[in-house]
């Protein structure tokens, strides 16, 4: 499954880039393929795994906190692999054509 989402700490100012950068810490320290881009980091791997990843990644960008919003939207579709770079791929080969 991928899994895109956003998290953030609601009641520390208008900077969250060191909460943000410390839930995509958790993410990349978890060995799962992942991406992060300006608005969300996507994460690839079976549900529990995955699951487990972004719950700790809220924890973390919830340190110091007392409210965390999480923005979550998921691509559940078992036995597929590599959707990560497979779906960005689908997409580049459909332009190249037009």
């Amino acid at each position: 499954m991928l899994v895109a989402f956003s998290v953030s700490p609601l009641d520390i100012g208008e900077s969250v880039g060191a909460a943000v950068a410390r839930a995509v810490k958790v993410v990349r320290d978890s060995g799962l393929p992942n991406r992060t881009d300006a608005m969300f980091t996507t994460v690839e791997g079976e549900w529990d795994e995955v699951m487990r990843v972004v719950k700790e990644a809220v924890q973390a960008a919830g340190e110091g906190s007392g409210r965390v919003t999480l923005v979550l939207k998921a691509d559940i579709r078992p036995n597929v692999t590599d959707a990560l770079d497979g779906k960005v791929a689908s997409v580049e080969a459909h332009l190249r054509t037009m």
